[in-house]
């Protein structure tokens, strides 16, 4: 069985790395982070990973845009998106559910069953 390998795209870098020990360590995946909009996007069409964990929230390019771009690129269409987020009020569930992703993840998660949390989103066994 392969190694899933997971791009998480947060703004935050110590919330990177919370992610990346957590998914390598409980999940036993391989992880790669990118920092911004521009860079995830880059690392999804270079790496192609079996998922994205993808921050709504962020300055240079917001996720739901990164989110638009990744779906016009043949390469990166369909790649798996989890939403991660502060914002999860009945009017942000409502937008979500008219997006193209496999779902959402609310901030501040549990580190100790984010990895379970991934798995059933994406339906992995």
């Amino acid at each position: 069985m392969s190694t899933k390998c997971i791009l998480v795209i947060d703004d935050e870098p110590n919330l990177c790395l919370v992610i990346q020990a957590c998914l390598e360590t409980i999940g036993n995946w391989q992880v790669i982070t990118a920092e911004s909009g521009k860079k995830g996007l880059q690392l999804a069409q270079t790496e192609q990973p079996d998922a994205i964990l993808l921050d709504v929230m962020m300055p240079d390019m917001d996720g739901l845009t990164l989110l638009k771009e990744l779906r016009k690129s043949p390469s990166t269409k369909k790649i798996p998106v989890i939403l991660l987020t502060a914002k999860v009020f009945n009017n942000d569930i409502t937008q979500f559910d008219q997006l193209d992703i496999a779902g959402v993840i609310a901030k501040p998660f549990n580190p100790i069953t984010l990895t379970k949390e991934v798995t059933k989103v994406l339906d992995w066994s």
